[in-house]
């Protein structure tokens, strides 16, 4: 069982609820291309059971076979991949990604609270920032290779409390006091605000649930803002178009998208979205619909102006619900990444043959 994208909650809710202990795998460090970089993690049961990927499937094999190893003694652990050389194929790994990473293992157990992992779940939950650190490397007893430290800590070193108290940026590695700490900060899921609870609203929030995005659907219409209608929103409410300022002004999005298909609430919706500050605003339909929404709603638009995404979406030639939905999931994951969305391959220069 695999649970790509984001670790899985209800996995680890699952386990913790049970007393299972796990493993959480964190890369320390990465050099060449690798699949994922410094602070990427995943949870290992002793089942075999995982939660994330931290390459393309390849070495979770080998891991997991290390993973079991620290579930049953404790003892934090530090495993290397260097997939640079022919000894990526001797191996018997054959990742071909040209790259290295160290992996620390720890032990995730009601002995040690499920901690840090508890923690991140807390942060993620009330959409908090915070950061936690690893003990990498270390030459002092008070620092235990594997240990961790989150929130306010008197026995830290002053420069690990002060990277602790950032919350901002990637993971980074302090060393202090005779020993490294990797320090993570907490990535809080995309909170993505849907407006309109049609049949082509499902497929969106399904994708978007798929990343672990917290997804909340708004729709005036009983028979559309149906809770089973949408398993992995957050929340759905049935409550009046001219409602939307209130449910803005108490919850933070990230992103919102406006699909009610009809043009009063539509209207009333970007009015209500223009006010805000939420970073990135969808609307389907074809331009000239936009023009005549921006039309009715006056100087609100031009609060609009660098935010609008419509029509929503990708040009990746979507014609189905499902592929609209793709459109739209990838478009919020790139402006909300700062990227422009293109092609990979558009920015790697071609090899040069003989």
């Amino acid at each position: 069982m695999n649970h790509s994208g984001s670790l899985s909650s209800d996995f680890f809710n699952d386990y913790r609820s049970r007393g299972e202990p796990l493993a959480v795998a964190t890369i320390v460090s990465t050099l060449g291309s690798t699949y994922r970089k410094a602070g990427a993690q995943m949870l290992i049961a002793a089942d075999g059971a995982v939660a994330g990927l931290l390459s393309g499937g390849c070495l979770e094999g080998d891991l997991a076979a290390h993973a079991l190893t620290v579930i049953e003694t404790g003892e934090p652990k530090i495993v290397e991949y260097d997939t640079r050389g022919s000894d990526d194929l001797i191996w018997g790994i054959g990742l071909g990604c040209e790259g290295a990473m160290r992996i620390l293992l720890t032990r995730l157990a009601a002995d040690n609270d499920y901690e840090p992992f508890a923690y991140l779940q807390r942060c993620r939950e009330a959409h908090r920032a915070g950061s936690y650190a690893f003990v990498i490397q270390t030459d002092n007893a008070q620092y235990r290779l594997g240990s961790q430290y989150h929130g306010n800590d008197a026995t830290l070193p002053p420069e690990v409390q002060e990277a602790l108290d950032l919350h901002a940026g990637g993971s980074s590695i302090v060393a202090a006091a005779g020993a490294s700490f990797l320090v993570v900060p907490v990535e809080l899921p995309v909170r993505l605000l849907v407006l309109g609870a049609g049949p082509d609203a499902m497929p969106l929030v399904d994708m978007a649930g798929m990343l672990g995005w917290d997804i909340t659907v708004l729709d005036h219409r009983p028979a559309y803002a149906v809770a089973d209608r949408f398993p992995r929103a957050h929340q759905v409410f049935c409550q009046p178009v001219a409602n939307l300022p209130a449910v803005i002004a108490h919850r933070h999005f990230d992103a919102a998208v406006v699909m009610s298909h009809h043009l009063p609430s539509d209207a009333t919706y970007l009015a209500s979205l223009a006010a805000s500050t939420i970073r990135y605003v969808g609307l389907l339909g074809p331009a000239p619909r936009r023009h005549r929404l921006l039309n009715d709603i006056g100087e609100l638009a031009s609060a609009l102006s660098s935010r609008l995404y419509g029509p929503v979406g990708l040009d990746i030639g979507a014609s189905t619900p499902e592929t609209i939905a793709l459109a739209i999931v990838s478009e919020v994951q790139a402006v909300l990444a700062g990227r422009k969305g293109g092609s990979f391959s558009a920015h790697v220069r071609a090899p040069e043959t003989a």
